[in-house]
């Protein structure tokens, strides 16, 4: 806006003709914004929190009414000891509260007051909690999911069911949830893809996600469902690509690059920063977090026939695949820059497409070599030091987290524990969409869904859980709401 505000005033000064248009242009962008809010859908107050650091948060609140609000927080439950400057907002547009000069590695509780434009009175929304940054040597719990894929009625996911794991995931307290992408599908029916129907998309997740997300920042991994990809871009705002990256920084408030985080600075034309890689240090974690989708020109397959993906044949070269070069350099630098005892990185897939953990680590950019075992990186990647994975080891990488394949796989390849991550949905052990991709695993310890992981760093080691959700009609004795089927731990590396 700085460089707008700049330019405006220059053709003010050259002339006012020139001016009016700037502001004709604005406004009706503006309109436009506001005839697709109102016909979106929007049935109830939800709130998710996102973006904390060493001394603020983000609470993303949407509403159907027209609101004037606050949030009044503290250290102590019901205690308010501060609160917010008064926010109005229009119903059905996503809104930010931020909370700032807060105090570092401090519970908070929060609340907030509300009115409908027009009245009195204030209500006072139920009271929450959050966690601000940690130091290091402080124990925390995070959490994470992968491929809730609400659009698969029938298929892989029921509501009840992921109600009750985000029940789950509230009795953990976690600091912070990361989502692994597929959680907001784009691609089903590209064809009737409108504004408002991918807007839809990320408001009806909110009734999820938001039931954490309210004392529970939400972290979003970029899927390939969820079509925010550069081949989709056509150089107009008029696209799913423009849609899908708008929606996801409206309605879950997302990472820019700051003092806390670092990111991609580099914004796409009507979409502005995509907030899809970035990275932060809590306790004594890095977390980095990556994206390929926005950074390759080709349209997503396995390109080799080798999985049960049906779209195998729509990438003809695997290297297209690419996290790009910006990317890179920004993943090495911020590696070798960490002196954290853990390192986590969390992506959607190794390669972004295609089935399986380690059996993709030695492939094109994340490991070097084609299918047929030929390396082909140098040529392929010049200016590159080495592949990913190849990076991920030099640099002590803890556990790579993925999706992708909705089951849950540990493996471990030169020291990395490679994490797929099930899907918090689906009531079916095996994924009757697709045929189950179990098959693409060789390796590991492998369990069905559906559940989600927990992670609890401590300075001396940190234990994965794999939490199990069940519908109580499927409970047994051997089979219970929150058991831990499976658990593993990682040691603390010496800080590098």
């Amino acid at each position: 806006m700085k460089k707008l505000s700049s330019q405006v005033k220059w053709r003010l000064a050259g002339g006012g003709a020139v001016f009016v248009c700037l502001c004709a242009a604005l406004l009706t962008a503006q309109q436009a914004q506001e005839s697709s809010d109102a016909a979106t859908t929007v049935t109830g107050l939800t709130q998710v929190l996102a973006q904390p650091t060493d001394h603020s948060i983000v609470l993303n609140v949407l509403a159907p009414n027209d609101l004037e609000s606050y949030v009044e927080f503290g250290t102590a439950p019901g205690k308010y000891t501060g609160k917010t400057a008064v926010a109005k907002s229009k119903s059905h547009t996503p809104f930010e509260v931020v909370l700032d000069k807060l105090k570092a590695n401090t519970h908070y509780y929060y609340r907030l007051q509300a009115r409908e434009t027009g009245k009195t009175a204030y209500t006072a929304g139920d009271e929450y909690n959050f966690q601000t940054a940690r130091p290091a040597n402080t124990p925390f719990v995070f959490d994470v999911q992968a491929d809730s894929h609400p659009e698969r009625v029938k298929n892989m996911f029921d509501a009840d069911l992921y109600m009750r794991t985000m029940k789950s995931v509230q009795k953990d307290k976690p600091d912070f949830y990361i989502t692994l992408g597929d959680d907001f599908s784009i691609d089903q029916g590209m064809a009737q893809v409108t504004p408002v129907s991918v807007a839809q998309v990320y408001i009806n997740q909110r009734k999820y996600l938001g039931m954490g997300g309210s004392g529970v920042p939400v972290f979003l991994i970029n899927g390939g469902h969820e079509s925010a990809a550069g081949y989709l871009l056509d150089g107009t705002p008029n696209n799913p690509a423009v849609w899908a990256g708008t929606s996801r920084n409206r309605y879950f408030s997302q990472p820019a690059p700051n003092k806390f985080y670092s990111g991609d600075a580099e914004p796409i034309e009507y979409v502005g920063l995509p907030r899809d890689y970035y990275a932060w240090t809590w306790g004594d974690a890095l977390f980095i977090t990556l994206d390929p989708y926005w950074h390759s020109k080709v349209m997503f397959g396995t390109g080799n026939g080798l999985g049960k993906d049906k779209d195998s044949k729509k990438v003809k070269d695997m290297w297209d695949i690419t996290h790009g070069e910006a990317q890179y350099k920004w993943l090495k630098k911020t590696l070798s820059e960490s002196k954290a005892k853990y390192k986590f990185i969390f992506a959607h897939h190794v390669l972004g497409t295609d089935r399986g953990g380690v059996e993709m680590a030695e492939l094109y950019e994340w490991g070097g070599k084609t299918h047929e075992g030929v390396w082909e990186f140098d040529k392929k990647r010049p200016g590159w030091e080495m592949p990913i994975h190849q990076l991920m080891v030099k640099y002590g990488v803890s556990i790579f987290f993925q999706g992708h394949d909705h089951v849950f796989v540990r493996q471990e390849k030169d020291g990395v524990v490679y994490q797929e991550t099930p899907n918090p949905a689906s009531p079916f052990e095996t994924d009757p969409q697709n045929g189950g991709w179990q098959d693409a695993y060789k390796s590991g310890k492998l369990l069905p869904p559906s559940g989600h992981l927990r992670v609890s760093v401590t300075p001396a080691e940190t234990k994965v859980d794999y939490v199990k959700s069940w519908l109580p009609k499927d409970e047994t004795p051997e089979h219970k709401q929150d058991q831990v089927d499976f658990t593993y731990s990682v040691k603390a590396r010496p800080n590098q």
